[in-house]
This record gives C-alpha cells, structure tokens and sequence, in this order.
C-alpha cells in the first residue's frame, strides 16, 4: 500500500458515482494530492474536527486498485491474514499473510462463520465447533455456560444504540404527534427483558451509555400508553392505524419487535411484521426506505449525526439540528 492506493481509495469514495454508505464523510474533501510514496495531502473545504476521527471509520478502509474487479468477492488488504475463502451464509476464511508488515500472529488461520440462528448457535458452542462467539443470539443460555467450566462468559457494551425507526417522510409517521405516542408506548425495560433477558441499557438518546458525552434522557419519553392515545387522537387517529415492521435477522430484531408490536397494539397501532435477511433488508428498508418501522442497532461511532442527514433511510427532517450539526 503507497499513497497512490490511499488517492485512489479517498477519490474513489467521494466520486460523484460512489456507492460508499457513508459518502458524507468525504463531502469535505477538495483534493487530494500524492506528495512522496508515504504522503498524502488531503485538502478540505473548511475547518473539520471529526476528519480524522472520520478517516478511521471502516468506510475509509484503503483498498486496492487492482482488487476493484471483484472486490466483493475476493478483497485484498495489508492486514496479518488474507483472504482465503468465502461461502455466503456460512463462513469466511483467512490464511497467515506472509509479508505482513507487523508482528507475526500466534494464529496460522482463522475462520469465521455465521450463526444467526440462537438453535444453532447454541447446539456449535456446546459442541465446541468455535472458539469465540461475539454477540451470542440468545442470551437465555448464557447462565449455562456460565455453569460449564469449559466456557468463559463476558459481558460488556457495544456502540449499537438499538432503535425503532420510524420512516418520516411516510404518512401517518411524517406527524410529530404519531411519533411522539410511538415512543410513549414503548417500554424499554420490557423489551430488554423479554428479547435479550435484562441484557441492555434502557437509553432515551442516540449515543452509547459508555460515551463520556452520554446524557441520561429517558425522562423525555416515558413509558406512558395513555398519553400515547390521546396524541394518537389528536393526530385523527383516535381508532388507530396499520403499519408496516420490517425486521432483520438478529435476535434482538425479531424477538424485540414481536413485544413491541404488542405494545403498539395497546395503544391501537397494528403491525404487519416481516422478516428479513441482510440482503433484503439493506435493498427495502434502508436503500429504498420502503417501510414504516424497522428495528435495527446502530453501530457506527457517534453516529448521532445521521439524524441530520435527511437522506438517511429513515429521513428525519429539523432544520434546527441540521444547523446545529453543522455549526
């Protein structure tokens, strides 16, 4: 990798014709300029703080220009391991790369496999078919292998902010009010408990609670179903509406948002659910914004500003933080 890969990636990236997901964190750029093998110069359009802190982001992974091709199937990178295999659905494979820069690993090979399905993955752990499991889809069993002396269980936080999405711009979800009693009727604790089993953080606010910037703000939407009818009235829906809940694979998506269509039941909400995997959840909810709720946890680092973005899949629409985002 050399400068020409990292021009070549950052103007790749902030192309008029880029698919990048996350093409606003190059907006800035003006030019970028080859100055030796290991220098690159970036020039932006004004002062920007998060430039830096952006340029880390996966979305700014340098990548090769002889990979393009079929990056998506076969990508190369400067990392420890290299690509070795992948079968969609069931598992990736990296072998030891033998001209890497840095200290060699202790691993000759990793694998890493798929496993949606809390059965499943379960039935691999007990059996010891892996290693480590990041994000065990169903934390009922985790007191069980807490008991086994073969297992360690640790427990910690993730930057996913878990949110009910609301589309903004479809009817009747574009009324204020509509969104308010949404969030009225939703009792997090509940969700929490029954989906990942007291697992979680009740937060009334995009941003992690481990952020040093995390405001407690659960007091600005109680759990108040009552209060969510009269706004559901006062919006004209006093008899209630049916809508649309789009849900991906993850547990937490499908088991949460069986109880939260419940809860959106009591205050006369009905909700037509349908599952979907990766692929088409990408296509329908999050490209062509063809959905009025979905549930899915956000991962990207103090992504609170994709509320300004009114391109955003679920194309929330305020001037004022526009501004203030801006600012």
């Amino acid at each position: 990798m050399d400068a020409e890969d990292v021009k070549f990636s950052l103007d790749r990236a902030r192309a008029d014709d880029s698919t990048n997901a996350q093409k606003g964190l190059f907006a800035g750029i003006t030019d970028v300029s080859v100055i030796d093998p290991l220098t690159v110069q970036i020039t932006l359009d004004q002062p920007n703080g998060n430039f830096l802190f952006n340029l880390a982001w996966g979305d700014a992974v340098i990548v090769a220009p002889e990979s393009i091709a079929d990056i998506a199937s076969n990508p190369i990178g400067t990392g420890p391991f290299m690509f070795t295999d992948w079968v969609q659905g069931d598992r990736l494979e990296l072998t030891l790369n033998p001209d890497y820069w840095g200290e060699t690993p202790a691993l000759q090979s990793a694998t890493f496999r798929f496993i949606s399905d809390p059965t499943a993955a379960f039935a691999a752990v007990m059996a010891e078919d892996v290693d480590v499991f990041t994000g065990f889809p169903a934390p009922e069993n985790l007191p069980q292998f807490e008991a086994d002396p073969r297992f360690q269980v640790l427990v910690g936080n993730t930057e996913g902010e878990t949110i009910l999405s609301t589309n903004n711009k479809m009817p009747p979800f574009d009324n204020v009010l509509v969104r308010e009693a949404v969030a009225l009727a939703i009792d997090r604790q509940a969700i929490i408990d029954g989906a990942m089993f007291g697992l979680g953080t009740p937060i009334g606010t995009h941003f992690a609670p481990h952020n040093p910037a995390y405001l407690d703000l659960l007091s600005k939407s109680p759990h108040d179903p009552d209060r969510a009818k009269e706004l559901l009235a006062d919006a004209g829906f006093a008899d209630g509406f049916t809508t649309t809940l789009k849900l991906p694979p993850p547990s937490y998506a499908r088991r949460g948002g069986e109880i939260i269509a419940s809860q959106l039941r009591e205050i006369g909400i009905q909700t037509e659910i349908t599952n979907l995997e990766w692929a088409q959840w990408i296509e329908e909810v999050f490209t062509n914004k063809d959905f009025g709720l979905s549930i899915v946890s956000n991962t990207s680092p103090m992504d609170n500003g994709i509320s300004a973005n009114t391109d955003y899949y679920f194309q929330y629409y305020n001037p004022a933080f526009q501004a203030v985002m801006e600012e």
